[in-house]
C-alpha cells in the first residue's frame, strides 16, 4: 500500500482575501520557570497573518515553539527565540509575533520580627512582541499591601483626645494611671480603617535588559509601600504591623505616589504604568489612583 500525503488544507488559498492581525492559540499550559520557582502558566502565542490570499498558518509550528519554554529559567533570551522560530516558520505568511505568559509564581517571604516565614502568590503577566519595528517586552505584576487612612486616623486620634480630657480634666494626672488608661479600651476608644490593597505594576523593559527583573520589581514596591501582607505570623510580628501601619498612613494617590518614584529608580525599565486600588472598608466602593511614565 502506497502511502499518500496527507492533506494540507491550511496551505490552500482561500476565497476571502483578508490580511489578519493575530491567529493563535490561546490557554496552552506551560511548566516554567521564574525567579527559581516552578510556575504553571497559561500561554497565549499566535502570529499575524499578512497574505491575505493564505488559508491559515500553522498552528502546530507555534505549539512547537512554546515547547522552548518547557522547565528552564525563563529570560528575555528564550522568549526572543521563541518569536525568532514563530517567524521563521511562518516565512512569507506573517510579520509579528507575539507571546503572552500568565500565572502566579510563589515567593518565600520571611515575617517581620519572628523567624517565621511562609508563601506568597505573586499574579504575574508577561507579554513579547516581534514585529518590523523591533521587540516589546512588557512584565506586570500584583502586589497586595495594607493601607491605613490618614484621615480615620486623625480622626480616631482626636477621639481619643476628647475621651482622655473628658475622664482626667478634675484630676491631677498620675502617670501609672495614665499609662493604664493608654492601655485599656477607654484609652483607645477608635481607631483607624485599613483595607487590603492591590497594586498592579506593568515595565516595559529596557533594550538590554536579559533577566526578567520580576523579584527586584516586587522587592521595590514592597519596600516602597512599607505594608506588604503578611504570611506566618505571631503577636510579635502582627504588633511590628500595626507599627507598620501606622507609620505608613496613605491614601491612593500616596500609595501611587510612592510607587512611581520606587519604580524611577529601576533601571530595567524603558517606561511604565501603575495602577493603585484600596479595597475601602469605610465605602462600599474602591479608591484608586493611576500613574505612569515615558508610557504611550
Amino acid at each position: 500500500m502506497n502511502e499518500q500525503p496527507l492533506p494540507d488544507i491550511a496551505a490552500q488559498a482561500t476565497h476571502h482575501d483578508l490580511p489578519l492581525q493575530w491567529v493563535g492559540m490561546a490557554g496552552i499550559a506551560l511548566p516554567i520557570r521564574l525567579t527559581g520557582a516552578a510556575v504553571t502558566a497559561s500561554v497565549d502565542i499566535g502570529v499575524s497573518l499578512d497574505d491575505a490570499g493564505a488559508r491559515g498558518i500553522h498552528m502546530s509550528r507555534l505549539y512547537l515553539a512554546a515547547q522552548r519554554l518547557v522547565r528552564q529559567e525563563l529570560d528575555v533570551p528564550a522568549l526572543l527565540q521563541v518569536l525568532d522560530d514563530c517567524l521563521g516558520s511562518h516565512q512569507a505568511l506573517s510579520d509579528s509575533a507575539t507571546l503572552t505568559l500568565r500565572g502566579e509564581v510563589p515567593l518565600e517571604r520571611g515575617a517581620l520580627v519572628s523567624p517565621l516565614s511562609g508563601w506568597k502568590a505573586y499574579p504575574f503577566e508577561l507579554r513579547a512582541r516581534q514585529d518590523g519595528r523591533g521587540v516589546s517586552i512588557e512584565l506586570q505584576v500584583e502586589v497586595a499591601y495594607s493601607s491605613t487612612c490618614p484621615c480615620s486616623a486623625a480622626l480616631a486620634r482626636q477621639l481619643i483626645q476628647q475621651r482622655f480630657a473628658e475622664t482626667f480634666a478634675q484630676e491631677s494626672l498620675d502617670y501609672l494611671e495614665v499609662l493604664d488608661w493608654l492601655g485599656s479600651t477607654q484609652g483607645i476608644v477608635a481607631t483607624p480603617h485599613s483595607q487590603r490593597s492591590t497594586a498592579t505594576l506593568q515595565l516595559r523593559l529596557a533594550p538590554d535588559c536579559t533577566e526578567l527583573p520580576l523579584l527586584a520589581l516586587i522587592d521595590s514596591a514592597e519596600q516602597a509601600l512599607g505594608t506588604p501582607v503578611q504570611t506566618a505570623v505571631k503577636r510579635a510580628d502582627e504588633q511590628a504591623f500595626a507599627l507598620a501601619n501606622g507609620q505608613n498612613l496613605m491614601f491612593c494617590e500616596d500609595a501611587a505616589r510612592r510607587l512611581h518614584r520606587a519604580l524611577r529608580q529601576l533601571p530595567q525599565a524603558n517606561a511604565f504604568r501603575l495602577r493603585v486600588v484600596h479595597a475601602e472598608s469605610l465605602h462600599a466602593h474602591d479608591a484608586v489612583a493611576e500613574s505612569r511614565w515615558n508610557w504611550s
